[in-house]
């Protein structure tokens, strides 16, 4: 039994060597330091927005005058070129006042002719002293009144011939047809406002994003900036634009002030379409190639808390560094920094391509709790005073 016993423990005490040895003989609680290496790196920052599509130019068809819709000769997706007739209104009552105002041309020049020969009459007979001063005016004012009604009613025929010819409507541009808001038979009124009948996109190949920037983000967002987005109908592509205007009238909704940005967009394979949501992320500012460490690095402050035994802190005065783990020494490294992005900084001086920095620290787990850089945590609780039980 006791032999048994024996051998129990001795494979116990062979197990807990085992551990031991492929922990690599550090004791509990040591402190594992996590280095980066400094690396030729791609370094962005960017601007996330959400902007609804719509075409470059769309224009809205409407009508001028009222009346009966005849006819329709195009429908939704219809391609069209400019000048085209797409609808036509009924035009018994525009031909009706246009026959009406060349009636009324006509009276009015049958009754300048009539006029005039009255006044040249007088005109006679005045400078032969036949008849009186007051006479004469009279047949010349009655005269030149003739020659003004017949300029009106020329006018007249003009808006008769006008408006007849707005009752066929035509398009204004190539393009396609997005919409179509009537129907054969359907009335218009024109008398407040002008009928929308149809809104035509001129070319669907080139598209712009309209998206909604943030206050906050607008000032680093400029024209000629580089732009990827999504949207939900092809989730696995991405587009690319590139921001062509920002506009300076805000806009505020829920207490949340926005700025509008226009982007364009190529859609040679007419992907796109109008309406859709575009989840739009424009890059503020790039920089292709360059030195970086992580920008946690930068932030990185050892303190003897985190030591091991026999390790040092060799410090600079600086205001960058980054550090090294040289044997047992912790050495800082005056750096100067370019861009961040808050991900990875540029390092501009200081450091040399393959160098590793140390980036953080982490305890291995003795139930105590991490030390803390720069200093104890006043949030904290405090461990158990040794004089607690005394008597007082």
């Amino acid at each position: 039994m006791k032999k048994k016993i024996y051998i129990i423990i001795g494979v116990a005490i062979a197990a807990m060597l085992l551990v031991w040895l492929l922990s690599g003989g550090k004791k509990e609680g040591g402190v594992t330091y996590n280095t980066a290496e400094a690396d030729m790196r791609d370094i962005t920052s960017s601007v996330t927005a959400t902007g609804t599509l719509e075409p470059v130019t769309s224009v809205t068809v409407g009508t001028q005058v009222s009346g009966i819709v005849a006819h329709l000769y195009v429908d939704y997706n219809s391609i069209v070129k400019k000048g085209q007739v797409i609808a036509e209104l009924d035009k018994t009552n525009l031909t009706s006042e246009l026959a009406s105002a060349k009636a009324q041309r006509e009276s009015a020049q049958s009754n300048l002719d009539y006029q005039k020969a009255n006044y040249e009459r007088y005109k006679t007979l005045f400078e032969k002293g036949l008849v009186a001063a007051n006479d004469f005016e009279q047949a010349r004012l009655t005269y030149l009144q003739a020659v003004q009604s017949l300029r009106t009613s020329n006018e007249g025929v003009r808006k008769a011939e006008t408006n007849l010819g707005y009752a066929t409507i035509t398009s204004p541009i190539d393009g396609i047809v997005l919409s179509k808001a009537v129907e054969e038979g359907q009335t218009v009124a024109a008398s407040f406002n002008t009928p929308e009948l149809f809104t035509i996109a001129q070319d669907l190949t080139k598209m712009q994003v309209i998206a909604d920037i943030d206050e906050a983000d607008i000032g680093e967002v400029k024209e000629g900036e580089r732009v990827t987005f999504t949207v939900d109908a092809f989730p696995d592509d991405t587009f690319s634009g590139t921001v062509t205007q920002v506009r300076q009238v805000a806009t505020t909704e829920s207490n949340v002030v926005t700025y509008e940005v226009v982007i364009s967009a190529q859609n040679d394979d007419l992907k796109l379409k109008p309406g859709l949501t575009a989840n739009v992320v424009i890059f503020t500012k790039e920089v292709k190639d360059v030195l970086s460490v992580p920008a946690k690095a930068l932030q990185f402050t050892p303190n003897e808390k985190m030591l091991s035994e026999g390790q040092t802190i060799a410090d600079c005065n600086a205001q960058h560094k980054v550090w090294t783990l040289e044997g047992n020494v912790f050495k800082a490294h005056a750096v100067s920094v370019g861009m961040t992005n808050g991900i990875l900084t540029e390092i501009t001086a200081g450091v040399k391509k393959g160098m590793r920095v140390v980036t953080d620290f982490s305890m291995a787990a003795t139930g105590a709790p991490e030390p803390q850089q720069g200093g104890d945590n006043p949030f904290m609780p405090k461990p158990p005073s040794a004089n607690k039980n005394r008597k007082q």
